[in-house]
């Protein structure tokens, strides 16, 4: 099973308040009891630029370096915003008037596993058709 986290969930798990953190870590923990294969996480390139500005705003080393880690570790899988995955974020797009950085998250799931769990904070992304998402309480 893929298990995709968007921008909202990365920093809820690195950098939210231990209630945050333990609510997106709840949420992966249901998704792999309810699964008979380990999930493989994914993030996309796009979620890296979001995660990094306020840290890089605030100096933030430690926290840039939790979530350098983060993205570097190589059992996470990176989407990269190739052709295939901004084609279907501007379908996406036109059709949810979602923000372009939702879009293109949404995009980068359904484009690479249609089937993969979608873990956000955000509500938006449940007006899209096909995309199975697991909201964190926050």
């Amino acid at each position: 099973m893929r298990v995709f986290l968007d921008a909202s969930a990365i920093i809820y798990l690195l950098e939210g308040d231990g209630q945050t953190r333990d609510a997106t870590r709840q949420v992966l923990l249901e998704l792999e009891r309810g699964s008979d294969e380990t999930p493989v996480l994914m993030a996309s390139a796009l979620s890296r630029l979001e995660c990094r500005v306020r840290p890089l705003r605030e100096s933030d080393t430690q926290a840039l370096e939790r979530l350098d880690g983060f993205f570097d570790d190589p059992g996470l899988s990176v989407i990269a915003l190739d052709t295939a995955v901004l084609d279907r974020a501007t379908e996406l797009r036109a059709q949810y008037r979602l923000r372009t950085p939702d879009a293109i998250q949404a995009a980068c799931l359904l484009t690479v596993d249609p089937r993969g769990a979608f873990v956000t904070g955000d509500g938006d992304f449940e007006k899209v058709p096909g995309l199975h998402v697991y909201r964190i309480p926050h």
